[in-house]
């Protein structure tokens, strides 16, 4: 199964794209390439290694694009979304409600009861909001199905910003101190019939995963055992595994595939696979970010004497937190002269890549060694399919670049270049 985009594959989409004048040289100076095979079967591995009923709703922080989400849908997959206009987007791309899982943490009573009305599966991240459905749900009816977030407490990976299972967590009831009022809970609400978690993105190792899923099984097995319904129904039928499988962004790294991810889990956690549950997963970053590039163009190299700066047109606005946290995010860097062709290896210098942004940690890169890079030539930035244009900064009021599609040479405009006018427009 193909794990990254190679650059010769990102040579000749480009010069496809000049050819037939989807890229303008003098307008474009950013563009984001996504690679629709691909991402296709990434979707349809996901599907074929877990069971036929689980819902795969793809997280859409990760890429919000709606021809994007478009696809998404025809391919059977449903949508995870964190927000109200999440919500209006993944209705207004087409997915069938009971596809479309709600996860915001911060939920208002109004958007709680749009979620019941529309029938969309509903995650409660507290107590508090389990009152509040308990409240609307006195005075209508809904077809949503209901769980409850659940922080198992295992601990963090190695990235701290997308750590959500530690001691402390802005995210879902701690299992450790909450675990008799959750069981009161159940008890309390006959609605309530999932449950849910999520411990992190990126950084989290195999290991963390299946022992945050194993904690809240054994949780969801104690509760079943106690509250079994007559009938011999189990009294929570929906496990929310969430998503956080790492991917690599690094060439010489392979990251670990969904197929060995759902025989780990298989070894680990086979009650989730006894057909007592249906599955929910909520990938996001494992199936959008090896599926596209970008590129940037280079408008000036700053020689000095000890060190080269480029300055391009991709910065912090698209890569907020390789910019902020370094240490933590990466990007692999290539280079194609203003005809998409790859630059020589053969002649290399080392440079800082500077984006466009008006101020000092705009750097997406530090004394890198690249092939000689010159005025006009375009740098190719790899593995930029989620969280970078779902996180595009408004600083400086730079315009969104365009996003083509391809499939071989057949390439498809996703999104138009922001116009100068709809900048205005945000901030009018």
């Amino acid at each position: 199964m193909k794990t990254r985009i190679t650059e010769e594959e990102i040579s000749s989409t480009f010069k496809q794209a000049l050819k037939k004048k989807i890229i303008k040289p003098v307008k474009d100076t950013a563009s984001i390439f996504y690679n629709l095979s691909f991402l296709e079967e990434r979707i349809l591995d996901l599907e074929k290694q877990f069971p036929e009923n689980t819902l795969h709703s793809i997280a859409m922080k990760a890429n919000p694009l709606f021809r994007i989400q478009e696809k998404i849908r025809d391919l059977g997959a449903g949508s995870e979304v964190a927000s109200l206009p999440e919500l209006q987007l993944a209705i207004a791309a087409g997915f069938e409600r009971d596809k479309i899982v709600f996860d915001s943490p911060c939920k208002t009573l109004e958007e709680i009861a749009f979620a019941l009305e529309m029938g969309v599966h509903l995650n409660a991240d507290s107590f508090h909001e389990l009152e509040r459905i308990d409240q609307l749900l006195k005075k209508m009816k809904s077809d949503s199905v209901i769980g409850i977030r659940i922080n198992p407490q295992v601990g963090t990976g190695s990235i701290k910003s997308t750590s959500v299972a530690g001691t402390i967590s802005k995210f879902g009831v701690p299992l450790l101190t909450g675990r008799q009022e959750l069981f009161k809970a159940f008890r309390k609400y006959p609605w309530l019939t999932g449950v849910h978690l999520h411990i992190g993105s990126q950084g989290m190792p195999v290991d963390l995963l299946t022992k945050g899923m194993k904690r809240v099984l054994d949780f969801t097995e104690e509760v079943n055992s106690l509250l079994q319904k007559p009938n011999g129904k189990k009294r929570i039928t929906v496990f929310d595994i969430g998503g956080g499988l790492a991917v690599s962004y690094r060439q010489n790294r392979e990251a670990i595939s969904m197929q060995q991810y759902r025989t780990s889990l298989g070894k680990e956690v086979p009650a989730l696979f006894s057909g007592d549950y249906r599955l929910i997963t909520e990938f996001g970053r494992y199936i959008h970010t090896n599926t596209a590039w970008a590129a940037s163009r280079v408008e000036y190299v700053k020689r000095e004497k000890d060190y080269n700066i480029i300055m391009s047109h991709l910065g912090a606005d698209f890569m907020l937190r390789e910019c902020y946290n370094p240490q933590d995010w990466h990007h692999e860097i290539g280079v194609m002269d203003a005809d998409g062709n790859l630059k020589n290896p053969a002649k290399k210098e080392k440079y800082f890549i500077a984006g466009p942004l008006c101020f000092a940690g705009d750097i997406i890169g530090h004394d890198l060694e690249l092939p000689l890079v010159e005025e006009g030539d375009y740098l190719i930035i790899h593995d930029v399919g989620g969280y970078t244009l779902s996180m595009w900064s408004r600083y400086n009021s730079r315009q969104v670049p365009m996003v083509v599609g391809y499939r071989n040479d057949e390439l498809e405009v996703l999104k138009e270049r922001e116009g100068i006018e709809e900048v205005i427009g945000f901030w009018r």
